[in-house]
């Protein structure tokens, strides 16, 4: 579970540039003066904060505020730290400020910009694509598509409100005479993230295929589906186009049943059939699935149609070795296997990715068996609670999460392993279907059969085949439900909405008007995918029974909101370097940030199964505060009373006669009685609930003043306690110096006391045992061992026939074999001189006239030589002498 480690910092507060991307603007606080018991709007979920990187965008009204969080906090944080020092910078200047009156940003405070739009209502929802370059700004009937401009066109000085490029999607179909939209949903498999899902509340969905180079893609949607009548569609045939006629209609139960409260694609990274099934969820409670669809042109992942098609040739070929199999199953294969093979024939298309993309590959919509799927559903819920009553159920979003992709069977045989994330590795190989309901209950589920592609049954040729026996009704199954309000919480107009986490797929946030919920499944999700895999050698039924007792989701309120307050926007969940990890929601004037602690290193992927089943909690240090949210006073008590504007109109108007008369018990008087105290018990109502929450603000602010002395004081205690100062008060105090002192004695007596105990116990030892060769003369015995080895040379040296190097006892032997032989030379030389000196004439020997100069310099430097030698063996011997003496 994540820790909260603070709230909102001081850049984001007032009265730092950071605060007014959240802050009410001068107009709509105007307007809610002017009218303060006024018509409620309908409604709807509140998605108001979108990011891009380190970039939001937040809605406030009828403006889009922007602003770059990393360049904020550090442009305050330097800010403030100049200003404590007290040193000034020659640089500075009189631009280098900000006007808290206007709002105008000056240069040290870029990276705050208000962004004009042609809305003409308050902006529910923002919605950003996949690629980040488009933005779905959503009021409660129309759509815009906004074009993202780079950042650097919105770090400029200009202080004047940026007005983009915005295109009206469906001028004529998303009007305020229409059904509301209630969810507007990206493609997953959209061309480079263009591709746009519509749901209104008459269960209409639209497909819409945007080109900023092609206007009339914004007009008109490229496929556009009725679910009404798709439901009691019966053949590929017929018409489920949605009506373009305005008129009121006929009663219908459909009208009812079937109104949308919110649509949802699992990711793209998911496996199977998920990231082209579109989940609806109803507001009485039921659950449709639209698969597959696709937009005209669409781009899946690598391995999504590889992998398809492996399953769909084995479903095909189980389905025609089994006899016993249905007419509806051999159909339903036949027409996946047609889907496929449409696919399996187009050559596609490459499309080159946004910068730092890679290129995709663009397929066309498959047009066998047909382009309109048929609606799964609706689907029955096994094992439901059994105080539960589907009557009484009021869905408001819903949330699913893919199973994981299957690239075991793929890659079979393969050499190479395809490389892909942790997320699309681990995890479970179900669905997991959340629904979230008004009372703030969670309902998971999970979807055991599969959801496929299905389509109708073409149109029989025959009327006696036109009755089909009726399909069996799809199923999920409830694994839990929670509740995430107290039902003093529950408000009855309330929409609660789900917010995907960034550090596993398998956790998301709950955002209510009482507060912020986080809830994570992985204390169960992979122990449930190891049972599914059978790795256990356990029994099933003793393997289930551990499941089901065992812990279940993890769920904690992390932020909770006083009642009567503004309802918050849903949280947003960011991880930066830069920022940290933190959630950021917002009320229609303050913002609301819970930052997270991060370890510093992650030592295992995220969502593996060591890190969900044996993850251990380090130990945190002991921190002597606990972080506490905000307080931000009712705007209530800001607000400017409406009774001199009520007093005003009717001065002005039809009742203005009274002002000059006496009160008389008349009509008129008792209508402008009534009005009054229609509009001053308004007033006074919300400004009793600010001072009431207020006056209890202040007596928690003092029980917290107390708890936060009494830690204080216990650290106190245990800082005392090591330091030595904890004495009683009716002995002498103690210096600090005579503390240390007595420490360092204790520590010195000590030190002697180990010291001889080391000694003692040496002593006995040497008694013990033979004494042993220390190491001193281990090291002269292997330097004696050595050099002998190296002179006299060793058994393997001798035997070795190929030496590296000449030992130099070879060397000696070698020099004695060359001084004999060089003696023997001599002597023979010494012979033939002397008779040839006194036996033969020196004609008898022409061979041997040498010139006796050379003869002596040839001898001197023999004997030179050989005394060289000489003198070389007697020193080696002298010092093997030494040696074996010593």
């Amino acid at each position: 579970m994540p820790r909260i480690k603070s709230f909102a910092p001081s850049w984001l507060n007032e009265p730092s540039p950071g605060h007014k991307l959240f802050s009410q603007s001068a107009d709509d606080a105007r307007l809610s003066m002017t009218l303060p018991y006024g018509k409620k709007p309908k409604p709807g979920p509140r998605r108001t904060i979108a990011r891009r990187g380190t970039e939001v965008f937040v809605a406030v009204g009828k403006q889009i505020r922007w602003g770059d969080l990393a360049y904020l906090k550090e442009s305050w944080e330097t800010k403030h730290a100049r200003s404590s020092s007290g040193t000034r910078i020659k640089r500075e200047s009189s631009e280098d400020s900000f006007d808290h009156e206007n709002g105008v940003v000056g240069h040290e405070t870029e990276g705050y910009r208000i962004i004009k739009t042609p809305v003409a209502d308050d902006i529910r929802q923002l919605v950003m694509s996949p690629n980040q370059d488009l933005l779905a700004v959503l009021t409660s009937h129309t759509v815009h598509i906004c074009i993202l401009p780079d950042s650097s066109h919105l770090y400029a000085k200009d202080t004047a409100p940026f007005k983009p490029k915005f295109w009206t999607l469906g001028p004529t179909t998303h009007v305020t005479s229409r059904p509301a939209v209630v969810s507007a949903l990206w493609h997953p498999l959209g061309v480079n993230g263009t591709a746009l899902v519509t749901v209104t509340e008459d269960a209409v969905v639209r497909v819409w295929e945007l080109s900023t180079a092609d206007r009339w893609t914004f007009d008109s949607a490229t496929l556009a589906i009725d679910l009404k009548r798709l439901a009691d569609g019966t053949s590929l045939d017929q018409d489920f186009t949605a009506s373009v006629s305005t008129t009121n209609k006929g009663f219908s139960p459909d009208a009812f049943d079937m109104e949308v409260a919110a649509a949802c694609f699992p990711a793209r990274g998911s496996g199977g059939w998920s990231p082209m099934t579109l989940w609806v969820a109803m507001a009485g409670g039921d659950v449709y699935s639209l698969c597959p669809l696709l937009p005209q042109r669409w781009a899946p992942p690598p391995t999504l149609i590889p992998s398809l098609s492996v399953s769909i040739v084995a479903k095909v070929a189980a389905t025609e070795d089994d006899p016993e199999a249905s007419a509806e199953t051999r159909l339903l294969a036949q027409q996946q296997l047609d889907w496929i093979s449409d696919l399996d024939n187009q050559e596609p298309k490459i499309v080159e990715g946004s910068l730092g993309e890679v290129a995709s590959e663009v397929y066309t919509r498959p047009t066998r068996p047909g382009t309109v799927p048929k609606l799964q559903g609706p689907f029955d819920f096994d094992l439901n609670p059994e105080d539960e009553q589907d009557d009484e159920v009021e869905l408001r979003d819903i949330y699913v999460i893919g199973e994981k992709a299957r690239l075991a069977d793929l890659m079979m045989g393969e050499e190479e392993d395809l490389e892909m994330d942790d997320d699309e590795g681990n995890g479970l190989s179900l669905s997991v279907i959340c629904l979230l309901s008004t009372s703030g209950q969670v309902k998971v589920c999970l979807d055991v059969e599969g959801v496929e592609a299905q389509w109708l049954p073409p149109k029989p040729k025959h009327r006696s085949r036109q009755f089909a026996a009726p399909a069996s009704t799809p199923s999920l199954l409830t694994f839990q439900t929670f509740d995430t309000l107290k039902p003093v919480e529950v408000v009855p107009e309330s929409w609660p909405v789900f917010s995907e986490d960034t550090t596993s797929r398998y956790s998301f946030y709950i955002t209510h008007p009482a507060g912020i919920t986080f809830v994570s499944l992985a204390p169960w999700v992979f122990r449930l995918e190891s049972e599914l895999q059978g790795d256990s050698e356990a029994g099933a039924e003793f393997r289930l029974d551990l499941l089901v007792q065992g812990q279940g989701s993890e769920r904690e309120r992390i932020y909770t909101q006083g009642r009567g307050q503004n309802s918050l926007a849903a949280a947003t969940a960011i991880r930066d370097p830069d920022l940290g990890h933190f959630v950021l929601s917002a009320t229609h004037n303050d913002p609301v940030a819970l930052f997270f602690e991060t370890p510093e290193r992650d030592s295992v992927p995220r969502e593996s199964p060591a890190a969900a089943l044996e993850h251990v909690d380090s130990p945190q240090p002991e921190i002597g505060w606990e972080p506490r949210p905000l307080f931000y006073a009712s705007e209530a008590l800001d607000r400017k009373s409406a009774m001199p504007a009520w007093i005003d109109h009717l001065k002005t108007g039809r009742r203005r006669p009274l002002f000059h008369q006496e009160v008389r018990l008349s009509m008129a008087t008792l209508e402008v009685l009534t009005e009054g105290h229609k509009v001053l018990a308004n007033e006074v109502d919300t400004i009793n609930d600010a001072v009431a929450q207020l006056f209890r603000k202040c007596q928690t602010l003092q029980e917290e003043l107390r708890l936060q002395i009494d830690k204080a004081n216990e650290a106190k205690k245990k800082v005392d306690l090591i330091t030595g100062e904890d004495s009683a008060d009716d002995e002498p105090p103690i210096s600090q110096d005579d503390v240390t002192r007595d420490r360092l004695r204790q520590a010195r007596e000590r030190q002697e006391g180990l010291a001889n105990r080391m000694e003692k116990l040496k002593r006995q030892l040497g008694r013990a045992t033979s004494r042993e060769l220390s190491d001193k003369e281990k090291a002269w015995a292997e330097e004696v061992r050595a050099l002998s080895g190296s002179i006299l040379g060793s058994e393997a040296d001798q035997t070795s026939s190929t030496p590296k190097a000449k030992q130099p006892w070879k060397r000696f032997e070698e020099i004695q074999a060359l001084r004999d032989t060089l003696f023997a030379q001599a002597e023979q030389l010494q012979r033939a001189r002397e008779g040839t000196d006194s036996d033969a004439p020196a004609s008898s020997l022409p061979g041997l006239r040498i010139p006796a100069e050379v003869r002596r310099q040839k001898m001197s430097q023999v004997i030179g030589l050989l005394d060289r030698e000489s003198a070389l063996v007697d020193a080696v011997k002298a010092r093997i002498e030494r040696l074996s003496i010593g």
